[in-house]
């Protein structure tokens, strides 16, 4: 079967870019030198808290257009709420609309028509800064094809979250240290992505996601660019971290593997939902 490739999340780059104010920023290249530079930042000024809701992520009939010779509706009249704690596999064949709804709940885009909720914060009531504050403290992002930065090890890659947002170097380092330990990477701190197999990258990549706690996790065909064993691996790795972290977890999978792993399953066709399940 050839390799589905999802366009979730597809500039990588920009969820990075998010950490840096634009007047700073020159490339992706000048993001890791600064990280390399950088001996310590110190930030003591929290973000502020937000309202708590029984329910991490709340969609109410929202629809996604995108204009061009002809109109698209990628997401029609979609509602959709994720409980805290939950897990929700997202599945469907391509084109349903699948990646636009992802987009959506990571707040990489915004919706035509209705409204959403991240925590119990409306977004559409956000400026664009906001947003980007929002997404930096609610969530975290798992990709198909990794999407870490080549040039940062695998400790620097896991800490680039914490260092951007302040943390001073050597609580970076020993919180990057333990995250890599609970993935099973300890023995890997300082090799590079080149040095690392897919397995061992997705385990990076999950650690990366997870080092602020994030209360939710937005996976993308975790397991779409591994082979089946290693799969398996990432998924009992994802239960075991659902587990102790208490993340809710919305993830989108062609796989019935993956997608049996949710509390509850949501199938898209012709961007709607047309089923939704518990095991």
């Amino acid at each position: 079967m050839p390799l589905k490739r999802s366009n979730f999340g597809s500039d990588g780059t920009r969820l990075v870019r998010d950490f840096f104010p634009a007047a700073t920023l020159k490339s992706p290249r000048k993001i890791e030198e600064d990280v390399k530079n950088e001996i310590s930042v110190c930030c003591d000024v929290p973000c502020a808290s937000l309202p708590l809701d029984s329910r991490m992520v709340r969609l109410d009939s929202v629809s996604k257009e995108f204009d061009g010779p002809r109109k698209v509706r990628a997401l029609d009249n979609v509602t959709l709420h994720v409980a805290q704690r939950e897990i929700v596999s997202i599945v469907g064949p391509s084109g349903s609309g699948k990646s636009t709804l992802l987009n959506l709940i990571g707040m990489l885009d915004r919706p035509t028509r209705g409204s959403i909720q991240i925590d119990g914060q409306d977004i559409n009531s956000l400026n664009d800064d906001a947003v980007t504050r929002l997404r930096r403290e609610k969530i975290g992002f798992v990709f198909q094809f990794f999407n870490l930065l080549p040039s940062l090890t695998c400790l620097q890659n896991v800490g680039l979250p914490l260092h951007l947002r302040g943390w001073a170097g050597a609580k970076v380092r020993e919180r990057a240290h333990t995250l890599l330990e609970l993935v099973g990477l300890g023995d890997r701190l300082d090799h590079l992505p080149d040095e690392l197999s897919g397995g061992e990258r997705q385990r990076v990549a999950i650690a990366r996601a997870l080092a602020s706690e994030p209360p939710l996790l937005l996976a993308d065909e975790p397991t779409g660019n591994l082979d089946s064993q290693t799969g398996k691996e990432i998924l009992a790795l994802l239960q075991d971290l659902h587990q102790q972290f208490g993340t809710a977890i919305v993830l989108v999978t062609h796989d019935e593997g993956v997608a049996s792993m949710a509390t509850r399953r949501i199938t898209l066709c012709d961007a709607r939902i047309v089923e939704e399940r518990r095991p």
